[in-house]
């Protein structure tokens, strides 16, 4: 049995962890996007094909027996890496000695709520979750939040974790990313792998910008394949309002694209983007004026498990105008949970 199991526990265990085995802890394992993503992670596709795991599931209490039945599919599915599968409603048995956490489960925005409203409900959510994961985790763990409104949710969990250096803290912008070159990649005529390089400024929300200035589009620049207009119009309000599209279309959300985007995210910062420029939504040191410890998302590039900040790009007055409404919107949200941050 890996970690110590409460009354609500359940665990499966193999007879041998084997050697350099790491634990990934998945928060709302039993919902839409947690059940998206485990066979990913299961089957290699975010560490790596020969990397072994142990996976740490997190639900709430009345979510138990759901995750009961998650596991026994993993368990049916016999995927080699999978060393250990611990499923508990406790986050220091989830998060304990976990190498990658994955902060999916939030409660969602109901019809009657403004994103306001999602910001004060979910907020302590988070708070014991960072609190969990500052007592219990490896030192050197990287969390991704995904659940809404992911940028200051993380913000919220990084505070409350004074032991983990901040820039272990990021939000999933790269479900944006990647609707962005789903859009570019449709209206060009290429496929998605010929397109690089665009990527997201700020809130995972409407007012996110996915800057196309540096992209490229099976060699060429993005500027010169797409007219301004589009790309300053129907591009930007596609991307920002492609969710809400996909609810209508389908009657629920989009949490298979979202589970994929968090595998791409932790992929990337695990394995290193190659020198690809990926969309990460981090603690800001001040890189491009943004306010200190603000979770933005910026351009980035990873290795050796380390993300960096791609500094230095000029800023022209649209970028910089939509720059300050994200940090405009973020300095709201931080604002409205200003108690939970200590």
């Amino acid at each position: 049995m890996s970690g110590d199991l409460g009354e609500n526990d359940i665990g499966h265990t193999s007879e041998s962890e084997g050697i350099g085995v790491i634990r990934v802890a998945v928060t709302g394992a039993a919902g839409n996007i947690g059940y998206a993503l485990l066979w990913r992670i299961a089957s290699g596709d975010c560490f790596g094909k020969e990397q072994p795991v142990i996976l740490q599931l997190l639900e709430i209490p009345q979510g138990m027996q759901r995750l009961q039945g998650v596991m026994m599919e993993l368990m049916d599915s016999a995927f080699p890496l999978v060393h250990d599968i611990v499923c508990t409603d406790d986050a220091n048995v989830a998060f304990k000695d976990a190498d990658a956490i994955f902060l999916v489960g939030s409660r969602p925005r109901s019809k009657d709520m403004d994103r306001s409203d999602l910001v004060v409900a979910n907020g302590p959510i988070f708070v014991g979750q960072g609190k969990a994961i500052d007592a219990v985790a490896s030192e050197d763990v990287k969390v991704i939040t995904v659940g809404n409104p992911c940028n200051t949710n993380a913000l919220i969990a990084n505070a409350n974790s004074p032991r983990i250096p901040s820039r272990q803290f990021t939000a999933m912008t790269r479900l944006d990313q990647n609707r962005a070159i789903g859009q570019m990649a449709e209206r060009s005529g290429v496929s998605a792998s010929k397109i690089h390089d665009v990527f997201i400024w700020g809130n995972h929300a409407n007012t996110m910008y996915p800057d196309p200035r540096f992209a490229t589009v099976d060699g060429r620049k993005a500027t010169d394949v797409f007219d301004l207009d589009w790309l300053e119009g129907e591009f930007l309000d596609t991307v920002a309002k492609r969710g809400k599209s996909i609810i209508i279309a389908r009657g629920a959300s989009s949490a298979a694209s979202a589970a994929s985007a968090a595998i791409d995210h932790m992929r990337d910062w695990w394995q290193g983007s190659d020198g690809r420029i990926v969309s990460m939504a981090l603690p800001s040191e001040g890189w491009y004026g943004v306010p200190e410890g603000l979770v933005f998302s910026f351009p980035c590039r990873c290795e050796n498990g380390e993300i960096k900040v791609v500094e230095g790009l000029p800023i022209d007055s649209f970028a910089q105008s939509k720059i300050d409404e994200n940090i405009a919107e973020l300095m709201e949200e931080r604002e409205a949970v200003a108690g939970l941050l200590y």
